[in-house]
């Protein structure tokens, strides 16, 4: 089976998805099948590596944990079954303080911090699909990176929706609600090229 044997019209579960073996990666957002964008690109890659190193180091001896893709995180809405499961998906960097959502396959409900790095190609989705399904699952803070611009959005989720911050760049600091008392330095994550 491929990519293009499937009905791009039907709905799908994790059960359907967890048995593809497609050499496309996909991710499901409300039971609708998107193609990931082709491997990153170095910047993208790099500016993953970093964010996620960051946050590992900040973490060491606490009890979150922070998972790079490809890592699964599954949003159920009614049950965890793999057949009520209609989004999964695959944040470029992502915090879990609960274990109880840990398991053998990912995580199953929605991570702390979302950390997404835009690709040319995937911003629509990022910013429309994702956004809406990350605040309705209840991610407490959803980062967004634009490489091309250097620009970062952090948005922070208060009574049920997101409040963005300032588009921030080069030269000014993030802090975490979710991780008190980390930062991430802009111009150090922005200068190396």
């Amino acid at each position: 089976m491929t990519l293009l044997d499937l009905d791009i019209n039907k709905t799908y579960t994790y059960a359907d998805y967890f048995k593809w073996k497609f050499e496309e990666r996909v991710e499901l957002i409300r039971g609708r099948i998107f193609k990931m964008s082709p491997a990153p690109n170095r910047r993208h890659q790099q500016l993953t590596g970093d964010i996620f190193f960051e946050i590992r180091r900040f973490l060491a001896g606490q009890n979150c944990e922070v998972y790079v893709a490809p890592f699964d995180v599954r949003l159920p809405r009614k049950s965890k079954d793999d057949n009520d499961i209609i989004t999964v998906l695959q944040p470029d960097v992502c915090v879990i303080c609960d274990p109880a959502k840990l398991d053998d396959k990912g995580c199953i409900g929605a991570p702390d911090i979302v950390v997404e790095i835009l690709s040319p190609g995937n911003n629509t989705k990022e910013l429309k699909n994702k956004y809406e399904v990350y605040e309705e699952a209840g991610v407490k803070e959803y980062w967004i990176v634009s490489p091309q611009d250097e620009t970062f959005v952090l948005y922070t989720l208060a009574d049920g929706r997101y409040m963005a911050s300032r588009i921030m760049v080069a030269g000014d600091i993030v802090k975490s609600s979710v991780l008190n008392g980390f930062v991430l330095n802009l111009e150090q994550l922005f200068g190396k090229n």
